[in-house]
């Protein structure tokens, strides 16, 4: 019998996290035993879409997945970052996981960088995702019922009028010429809170708008706040 490669999932909190996990869990060669995060410590946010850390862990209870928290310093510099990737990198090791995978769809420069980064760690990258086309994966993700928000846009891409919008047909049809039908180039990062691998859906309201470095956000609040 072919041993399983123990796994944990890249998670983003976002839409291509979400069909990565799809992905994995139907790999008849991966046992997927957990979900792990990059997190602002002093903000308690998803590091790169802000999305709070309370939905983070609604959304692992859900799937029905541990999650392990990267808690990264604000600043970061590159040598912070990779300080704490080290320290996960081991302590994936310790927990007897052989493989990270990851979302990434077709930027070669960012799954360079995690090939050079997981080198001589002993862990397997995967990349469930890498190479589908993202209009079709696109329309495969709503047709099957993922559900997902916009929570995050790049400015100078997309107006703040896309905010908490839902991630369905109604936007694929109507996203601007040259934006990626997956946000692939960072034009907008989502929340998905429902989907075939959920228990349950994530209930959530819209908060307020911030603009950050380039980004505009909004907060996503539990419902029940």
């Amino acid at each position: 019998m072919t041993q399983l490669l123990k796994t944990w999932l890249s998670w983003s909190s976002g839409k291509d996290s979400a069909w990565a996990l799809h992905q994995l869990k139907r790999d008849p060669n991966v046992e997927l035993l957990g979900l792990f995060t990059t997190v602002n410590r002093s903000a308690e946010r998803v590091a790169i879409h802000g999305v709070r850390e309370a939905l983070l862990q609604a959304q692992a209870n859900s799937l029905g997945l541990p999650l392990v928290v990267i808690d990264l310093p604000f600043p970061c510099s590159n040598e912070d970052y990779q300080a704490c990737m080290a320290h996960f990198h081991q302590q994936a090791c310790d927990a007897g996981i052989q493989a990270l995978a990851f979302g990434d769809l077709f930027l070669e420069d960012v799954r360079d960088y995690r090939l050079k980064t997981l080198e001589g760690t002993g862990l397997t990258p995967l990349f469930p995702l890498w190479g589908l086309d993202t209009a079709k994966l696109a329309q495969t993700m709503v047709q099957q019922g993922l559900k997902a928000t916009i929570a995050c846009v790049q400015s100078d891409k997309l107006e703040a009028q896309w905010l908490g919008r839902a991630f369905d047909q109604t936007l694929l049809d109507t996203l601007p010429e040259g934006i990626d039908p997956c946000g692939e180039f960072g034009e907008f990062h989502t929340f998905a809170w429902d989907g075939p691998d959920f228990s349950y859906p994530i209930a959530v309201t819209l908060g307020e708008q911030v603009q950050r470095e380039g980004a505009r956000f909004i907060d996503l609040l539990p419902a029940e706040e």
